[in-house]
């Protein structure tokens, strides 16, 4: 009774005292033991509601992010042939891989951007590149042209994915923080299928691709427009000191008490960090550099796995062993999709870490099985049917942890202070590797064969396993300060 009335004091003091003053209400002690006796339950736990519809509004971006992936995966061979490229593996890499290249350059300014000028915004600035590389891309008659405009689009991916990490960890509820993150790898995932979808038809009808291009346009403008109407994230403009409105964002998406519990953990989390801007070199050493390097490695071995060779060529796999690749690219797009849907479920019951592992396990298990398909040891159909099913288990097992949850744990593990900027940083390993892997996974699967790559890329997602039992911290209902209180060094 006494630790209740003390709460009930403390949120009476908090309203006639600035938010900037509501770190002398509760020390983290004080704070903690709340927590633990399950005192302030009512308060830890605000409504999931009010929040939601901001949060689909950001997820936009992360279903432009899997259309873009996806969009050349069937159109590749008739835009080969439309504009005069056909048979030239590195011209084809390229159309895939200028656009991860322009998200290496998004993805390098990104932080800044987000930080410069707020979430909202940045959500903002990544439509309009994607607007204007769809139509680039949608009216070129020449490999010229469509490099630009896949370019122009990659800069809007570029920075896409890390504001909507952001965007969801900031302004969702710690306990369904996992949850809201799923649904990035989810609408990721519809925008592979809706990629794969609307390019069936490009066979048969000519010029059908462009379609495929004007198409990606109509979601760009909605994300740019509906962000008019969101929540900026109130973490941005208490950094801001802007804190009379972060107070009425957090109202907006948390209500009532929730407000000023949220508003002393967010002035207890900025403690000491002070307001100045970040340097490049503090990511790169001293006591920030452990955060980054888990992010970084993370992002490493999830493009190492092989996983984004899988979505960008998939159809010339399938059709190499037989299988019409419409029917192959639906298969893979309704696995991606289960698998994201289950982490949803799984993800702040099991844990962030329990479904990397076994993500990362499963994708070595269906590897395997590749290389066993690609073997002398089963021929004729059995090597058809176990190369289309382990690929299509290795797609499941991604979705399941490998994917969602690097964007959602990065986000959680790095400081307020840091978050945008050593996002980016990550955020370029990610696209670094991933331009590399969509540029040279034709000519290896040829030079090398698919026996010796699958075996790379099993044995990247088995080390990849060794990697998240030592160094990451389970997540799951913990506090962004708690998290930050755990991994950083106190200086």
């Amino acid at each position: 009774m006494r630790a209740r009335q003390n709460l009930r004091d403390a949120f009476s003091t908090y309203k006639r005292v600035s938010s900037k003053e509501a770190i002398d209400i509760f020390d983290k002690e004080d704070y903690s033991a709340l927590l633990q006796n399950g005192i302030a339950q009512g308060i830890t736990n605000p409504s999931w509601r009010p929040s939601l519809p901001h949060i689909l509004v950001a997820t936009i971006s992360s279903f432009l992010f899997g259309y873009h992936l996806g969009v050349v995966n069937e159109p590749l061979e008739s835009i080969s042939l439309d504009l005069g490229f056909s048979g030239n593996t590195m011209a084809e890499g390229l159309v895939v891989s200028t656009c991860l290249g322009g998200a290496l350059i998004g993805s390098l300014f990104s932080g800044w951007i987000t930080d410069g000028v707020g979430r909202r915004r940045a959500f903002q600035l990544s439509a309009l590149p994607m607007m204007v590389g769809a139509f680039v891309s949608a009216t070129t008659n020449n490999l010229e042209g469509m490099l630009l405009g896949r370019f122009l689009v990659g800069t809007g991916m570029g920075l896409g994915p890390s504001v909507a990490s952001l965007y969801v960890t900031e302004v969702s509820p710690s306990y369904i923080r996992g949850t809201y993150g799923s649904f990035i790898q989810i609408a990721t995932c519809l925008g592979l299928m809706s990629a794969l979808f609307i390019g069936i038809p490009v066979k048969e009808i000519v010029g059908w691709w462009r379609v495929c291009f004007w198409v990606s346009a109509i979601p760009a403008s909605i994300l740019a427009l509906a962000m008019e109407f969101c929540v900026e994230s109130p973490h941005w403009l208490h950094k801001k000191g802007r804190h009379a409105d972060a107070e009425a964002e957090f109202e907006k998406v948390l209500g009532g008490l929730h407000v000023k519990l949220a508003m002393a953990e967010l002035s207890k989390s900025d403690r000491g960090d002070g307001t100045d801007s970040v340097k490049f070199s503090e990511l790169l050493y001293g006591r920030h550099f452990r955060v980054v390097f888990i992010g970084s490695t993370l992002y490493a071995f999830q493009q190492l796995s092989g996983i984004n060779a899988v979505f960008y060529f998939s159809s010339t796999v399938f059709k190499s062993a037989g299988v019409p690749s419409d029917l192959a690219n639906i298969c893979v797009g309704v696995a991606n999709l289960s698998g994201s849907i289950v982490a949803m479920v799984l993800m702040d019951k099991l844990g962030r870490k329990v479904l990397l592992l076994g993500s990362f396990s499963g994708m070595v298990v269906a590897m395997g099985l590749q290389v066993i398909a690609a073997s002398s040891i089963v021929t004729g159909s059995g090597s058809v049917y176990l190369s289309v099913g382990g690929m299509l288990l290795f797609v499941l097992m991604f979705s399941l942890g490998a994917g969602p949850v690097p964007g959602l744990l990065l986000s959680e593990i790095l400081p307020g202070r840091i978050r945008a900027k050593a996002m980016a940083v990550c955020l370029s390993v990610h696209w670094v590797i991933n331009f590399f892997v969509g540029l040279l996974f034709l000519q290896l699967l040829e030079q090398l064969g698919p026996q010796i790559l699958y075996s790379i890329f099993a044995t990247f997602s088995l080390m990849a396993v060794a990697f998240v039992k030592k160094s990451i911290l389970e997540t799951k209902g913990k506090s962004l300060q708690e998290i930050e209180i755990a991994l950083l060094p106190q200086e």
